[in-house]
């Protein structure tokens, strides 16, 4: 499958894929003497790219606290390593394949941009350059990275990982090397990445997505540094697949329900089948955003509806699934469990590149550009996008460091840009099977899967506690708990009981890479900004364990229905409401019908819930529930170790609040009905009733009747409620519009021509071929 790495792009991309800077290649394609510096005379590539390494020396109260932690890191690295024969680092060894040698990059990196950062510990020491020198003469010569080295294991570390941190490196030193060692250094990024459109160790392979824009990045800088005009056009044109006829441009828009890169109605996907809004599509924005960025006013700028096309992508792919300065979990795939990728971190590069392309956009894209970038900075509260108390955490922008990213956002801040205001929104993304339901005080999304989007993804050894992410967890996200899921979240949760899915007790699945269900309903129909219904014919991963799914969003909250749940496992089957994350010794008072619940307690019969700072559940029917208030332990190391990602063995302990609907053993045809109400109060918890009730939880059809009449139903099969009735399975909603009655019917499976839904005794045919499960409304 192409586009596997287990090398952390984040880290490779935060110095290199947003860095970039203004072209003119005056004294490298002139022919500049090998015995001088290559990077001299007017602004080059080069000097851009550096630039966004080392910054732009704004001086501010935020760079000053920086730098200070980005000398102490540097500094460490520094004064560890060792020059001469043997490694740099004893904890590092060299060696051909080694596991290693991102990190050997990557630690030099650091002491490079320090010594050329205004200020730095070790900014312009004579001494420290010699010995950067004499690591990057060390590491090519011993074959570490040259063009004698052979690609053993990960493709992607030869041809993108290594290959970013070295022009990070080089481009902080350029005026200090001849063309002759410039040349040098740079004929292994020549061998492994020399063209951006194919994939080197098999070029049958057609690069896509974000590799296919790191490569660009790579062939555009390092064709400035070699005074390689035609390298640098090739770089521009790969972006949009010139030499492909644009079968593989990285900003089209795919008009099918799979593959990599962006779709038509938003969605964006790698590996060909997981949603990757919140990693490699913002590793393919941030690329973008650099080229853009490096080539305007020159020969090679991108063309106008290129750069149009990318700063359109923002509002579109990526601004709905950020809540409070944080990408949202449905969208993150594999990196959930990656220690040094937050949501809030990837949130942070994805600022950063916005702040960026709003340096070159114009007119009412740079208002919105801005807006976003200001209001995603404005929101941050968990993880501040301007201090960086570690450097390896929380750094805005896509560079190790952080500091150009705080200098060209208070550049973007000082000009008094409008923050965009939090608008209700609901959208489904059926080409990821992906959905997102925002509010003015909360937002929420869900994690499902189908025969087109996988359950999870599980590769390099990361996500390994990945198995039940995509069986329909509902994800909230809650202005009292910006760092509900950064605070670590993934390595301490019970993975087996996530919000919204319906397990079994007993072992867990086999991890798999990429692992699709049997199933193809699995999505959604729109009725208005504030409302919409979303259902999944869920199928566990080993076959036993059977549900008919479905989730309400409405502007107060979510109401949550199970039918048909049957299992001849012989395990206990559970559903979740609820495991909140209370933090470290954390605190919340829990009421059922107002009574205090304890640590450990079976409640039947109850009608309703509420967790202090959270919000309210309310039980639809005769569920027994337990609830559990306890601390759980776990590593990062626990859920990710791979090579170049893996998390520390340091232990976290975190408080939960667990609430669980109890099936029992070999259930068949239970039935769930809740609402989940987040940051109502006790009083709105149990006034709520009066906002909905519920028409129908069967297997073949699960529907509500909202307070104004409105009716939202998913239909797993023919069948009828109230006055609708649908020849197929659909999502259906009705009601009054101010033009008067409508209705808005999707197909979740993505496989039906036509849905013929009658009303009040007059039937309408609904076309839904290729719509891939997108909203169609018909006035009636």
């Amino acid at each position: 499958m192409p586009g596997f790495g287990n090398f952390d792009r984040r880290t490779a991309l935060r110095g290199g894929a947003a860095a970039a800077a203004s072209v003119a290649l005056t004294s490298a394609l002139a022919g500049t003497s090998s015995a001088q510096p290559v990077a001299s005379g007017s602004p080059s590539i080069v000097t851009g790219y550096r630039e966004l390494q080392t910054g732009i020396n704004r001086p501010s109260a935020e760079r000053t606290a920086a730098l200070a932690n980005l000398d102490r890191v540097a500094k460490a690295y520094h004064d560890s390593m060792t020059v001469g024969d043997g490694p740099l680092w004893k904890d590092l060894p060299l060696g051909p394949g080694s596991d290693f040698t991102t990190s050997m990059y990557a630690r030099l990196r650091a002491i490079a941009v320090n010594w050329g950062t205004p200020g730095g510990a070790l900014a312009g020491d004579p001494a420290v350059l010699a010995r950067i020198k004499g690591a990057l003469e060390l590491l090519y010569t011993s074959d570490q990275y040259s063009e004698k080295t052979a690609e053993i294991g990960n493709w992607y570390t030869y041809e993108i990982g290594v290959p970013l941190y070295l022009l990070h490196i080089l481009a902080t030193v350029a005026d200090e090397l001849t063309q002759d060692e410039l040349a040098n250094y740079l004929k292994p990024v020549l061998k492994f990445s020399g063209n951006p459109n194919l994939r080197t160790n098999n070029p049958s392979v057609v690069e896509t997505g974000a590799n296919r824009a790191d490569k660009s990045t790579i062939s555009i800088v390092s064709g400035a540094m070699l005074g390689d005009a035609e390298r640098i056009k090739r770089g521009v044109g790969a972006f949009t697949d010139v030499e492909g006829g644009g079968a593989a441009s990285v900003i089209a828009k795919l008009h099918r329900a799979a593959g990599d890169g962006f779709h038509t109605d938003g969605s964006f996907l790698q590996h060909d089948s997981v949603p990757y809004p919140g990693h490699y599509g913002i590793i393919l924005l941030t690329a973008v955003a650099s080229a853009i960025h490096v080539t305007k006013g020159t020969e090679f700028e991108l063309p106008a509806d290129v750069r149009d096309a990318a700063y359109a992508l923002v509002s579109d792919t990526f601004a709905p699934f950020v809540y409070a300065g944080a990408l949202m979990e449905s969208v993150r795939g594999r990196f959930l469990s990656r220690q040094g990728e937050s949501a809030h971190d990837i949130g942070h590069q994805l600022t950063g590149a916005v702040v960026l392309l709003a340096q070159s956009a114009s007119g009412k894209r740079k208002e919105e550009l801005g807006g976003l970038a200001a209001k995603w900075i404005t929101e941050d509260t968990f993880a501040p996008y301007l201090k960086i108390p570690d450097p390896e955490r929380f750094a805005p922008g896509p560079d190790l460091v952080g500091i150009p990213g705080i200098e060209f956002a208070q550049e973007l801040l000082a000009t008094k840009v409008r923050a965009t205001p939090t608008v209700a929104t609901h959208r489904v993304f059926g080409q990821q099977d992906r959905m997102v339901h925002i509010t003015e005080g909360w937002s929420a999304s869900l994690g499902v899967a189908s025969t087109r989007i996988a359950r999870y993804e599980s590769i390099n050894s990361m996500n390994l506690h990945g198995w039940y992410v995509g069986d329909g967890s509902l994800y909230l996200f809650l202005p009292k708990a910006k760092g509900h899921f950064t605070d670590a979240y993934w390595p301490t949760v019970d993975p087996q009981l996530l919000p919204g899915t319906t397990t079994k007790s007993g072992p867990t699945p086999k991890l798999e890479s990429v692992p699709l269900t049997g199933k193809d309903h699995c999505g959604g129909v729109r009725w208005d900004a504030r409302h919409g219904a979303h259902a999944l014919d869920f199928v566990s991963q080993d076959g036993t364990l059977t549900a008919k799914k479905s989730w309400f969003f409405t502007p107060s909250g979510v109401v949550c229905l199970g039918a048909g749940i049957t299992d001849s496992s012989g395990e206990l089957i559970r559903t979740t409401i609820e495991n909140r994350n209370l933090g470290e010794n954390g605190t919340g008072v829990l009421l059922a019908d107002g009574h205090l619940v304890g640590g450990s307690e079976s409640l039947r019969r109850k009608r309703w819930l509420h967790l202090e700072r959270v919000g309210g559940y309310v039980l639809l029917d005769d569920a027994e529930v337990t609830a559990l208030r306890e601390d759980r332990t776990g590593t990062w190391r626990d859920i990710d170790k791979g090579a170049n990602t893996k998390g520390t063995t340091v232990p976290y302990t975190r408080r939960y609040q667990k609430l669980v609907i109890e099936h029992g053993a070999k259930p068949s045809n239970a039935t769930y009905a809740y609402a989940v109400l987040p940051t109502a109060s006790v009083l709105q918890t149990i006034a709520s009733a009066w906002s909905w009730r519920v028409r129908s939880n069967t297997a073949t059809v699960q529907a509500v009747r909202l307070w104004d009449a409105t009716l939202l139903a998913n239909f797993f099969a023919a069948g009828s409620v109230d006055e609708v009735s649908v020849s197929g399975p659909a999502s259906v909603a009705l009601g009054r519009t101010g033009n008067g009655w409508q209705l808005a019917v999707a197909d979740p499976t993505q496989r039906q021509e036509v849905v013929r839904v009658t009303v009040r005794r007059k039937t309408f045919e609904v076309p839904v071929k290729d719509t891939f499960g997108a909203t169609q409304t018909v006035r009636i």
